[in-house]
């Protein structure tokens, strides 16, 4: 009897499975031949760039193209390179950027999912429940008092017949490439931030080293001072002149050692390291990073292509435009697929229905099988303009990041074209200051002697100090003027990212942990070099069992 009864079951149990899996290939039939895609279809949008830039006759300003992988090489610093790697591996900021590209690939494997049945599940339940004898439609023969016991599967696919799942996949793979753009521009920051800083650095020592041999030169000013004034052959002022001049000089040493410790703290950040940590890798100083005469810069479409943060405003507007078609899919009815096996025992008294009773024990019972399969239909038919609204919110926002996008382009072309004016503009204002300095030097050499002579007043030595010290100030600084509107200029163009590979988003001790927390499959992994161009896209694209 058992043995028939567990036919019975199975026969029954495979009916409703050779059902539903016709009505699924039904259902894949139907969307195939009768799906669309709703939204727009998107289209990157034009942006203003200039044909060449503004300086192209300069022959300092090279058109050819701009090879600006390891762009801060230039410079030619071994400690500088040094900085520029360890803040690469160890940034904090750009260990966020690279996480966030995680993130992205998991968001990418919930949009994916979404293609496939929503609803798979596995289910039980035991209960026990007593009915009240008020209730309604109760009667001396219904056993008030029972318990219930069940299992089964239950699943559910909602056919993505107007595209919004297949635009969630659209805008995840936008996210996706947004994300990577996103770490490229963290890293074109970086590493312009940490050129920067090491510039600002050399020239804090630079000027405290022009501030001590202007102190010696004065010093010796006082001493000659200090002796006529013994000597009776100069009045008490001249001594107080050189006596103030002497100090105002040493009192632009203290905030000259405070900036060089305040860039050596940031440097620290920079490097993910606490400040003073970075005291070894600069202990020594070193004069100012020499910059180059000219430079490469290619063309203004270059940008387009080169700058990360371009690159994130147009995946940007990517990923907001496949969500338009996402919130458009609510206009339309849903379709979905339901199905559910279930088996399914009381305890309570049967008497007046089969004349017996049933019992927990008999769930694997044949007449314990019930099933339900069959399609379903919803649509949103009064939602007074909540949907339609929606739509509209999405739209505003892709026009807005229009807007952005052209903006960043706009932006782009203005820093490149501020930075190659100020390179360029500084080495003829750095040639100028240089003769200043030669002048000054001489000035104050040739008037010390006519002062020490008695053939000038101290006014004269003083005025020409005074100058020394301007014109050597003004050299120091616009050395490291220089470098740091060339720096500006690389970071402009987009400089610093092209060398990193997807290795670099995440480091294997960030990825080790991650692992111990929390399964993350192959979404750590990078993918293989040799990976054929035409599959990347699709690299993150599988569901993740």
């Amino acid at each position: 009897m058992q043995g028939k009864k567990r036919g019975g079951m199975q026969a029954n149990s495979s009916s409703a499975i050779r059902t539903f899996h016709g009505m699924a290939g039904a259902a894949a039939v139907l969307l195939v031949n009768a799906g669309c895609t709703v939204g727009p279809d998107y289209v990157k949008p034009e942006a203003a760039v200039e044909s060449q830039w503004i300086n192209q006759s300069d022959a300092r300003v090279r058109q050819r193209e701009a090879k600006l992988g390891d762009w801060w090489k230039v410079f030619k610093d071994p400690n500088l390179d040094r900085l520029v790697e360890e803040a690469r591996r160890q940034n904090l900021t750009l260990q966020l950027a690279g996480v966030r590209i995680l993130e992205a690939r998991a968001q990418l494997g919930i949009a994916t999912g979404n293609e496939y049945p929503q609803l798979q599940q596995l289910n039980g339940d035991l209960g026990f429940q007593q009915i009240s004898q008020h209730a309604p439609n109760t009667t001396r023969i219904i056993d008030r008092n029972f318990g219930s016991v069940g299992i089964g599967f239950d699943a559910g696919w909602e056919l993505d017949l107007w595209g919004k799942f297949r635009r969630g996949v659209e805008s995840s793979l936008a996210n996706l490439d947004a994300s990577v753009a996103s770490y490229d521009d963290a890293l074109v920051s970086l590493t312009a931030e940490v050129v920067r800083t090491y510039v600002l650095l050399r020239t804090s020592e630079a000027r405290i080293q022009v501030a001590r041999d202007n102190v010696k030169i004065q010093q010796r000013t006082l001493e000659i001072a200090d002796a006529l004034f013994s000597g009776g052959l100069i009045t008490e002022l001249d001594y107080l002149q050189a006596k103030s001049l002497l100090n105002t000089t040493l009192a632009t040493i203290p905030p000259l050692q405070a900036g060089v410790r305040q860039a050596k703290n940031a440097l620290g950040v920079l490097l993910g390291k606490t400040p003073g940590s970075i005291d070894g890798y600069v202990a020594e100083a070193r004069p100012i990073p020499a910059a180059p005469a000219e430079v490469a810069v290619g063309v203004p479409a270059d940008l387009l292509r080169r700058r990360p943060d371009i690159r994130l405003a147009e995946r940007q507007l990517a990923t907001q435009s496949a969500l338009i078609g996402v919130a458009k899919a609510d206009l339309y009815p849903h379709f979905s697929l339901l199905g559910s096996i279930n088996l399914r025992a009381s305890d309570a008294a049967l008497t007046f229905a089969s004349g017996g009773a049933s019992e927990l024990g008999d769930l694997f019972n044949a007449k314990s099988f019930q099933y339900f399969i069959g399609p379903s239909l919803s649509w949103d038919i009064f939602n007074y303009g909540r949907i339609t609204n929606q739509v509209r919110v999405e739209d505003a926002r892709f026009q807005q990041l229009i807007a952005d996008y052209r903006s960043t382009v706009l932006n782009a072309a203005k820093e490149a074209e501020d930075a190659t004016i100020g390179f360029l503009k500084a080495q003829e204002q750095r040639n100028e200051l240089q003769q200043t300095y030669e002048a000054a030097k001489r000035s104050t050499e040739l008037s010390l002697y006519q002062y020490q002579e008695g053939l000038v007043d101290y006014q004269r030595v003083l005025d020409s100090q005074r100058s020394l010290v301007s014109s050597q100030e003004s050299l120091a600084s616009i050395s490291g003027d220089i470098a740091t509107n060339l720096i500006a200029l690389y970071k402009a163009l987009g400089g610093g990212w092209e060398t990193r590979t997807e290795k670099d988003f995440v480091d294997k001790p960030i990825q080790q942990q991650m692992h111990e927390r929390t399964d993350w499959g192959k979404l750590l992994e990078p993918d293989e070099l040799d990976l054929p161009e035409k599959e990347k896209d699709n690299r993150w694209r599988l569901p993740d069992w």
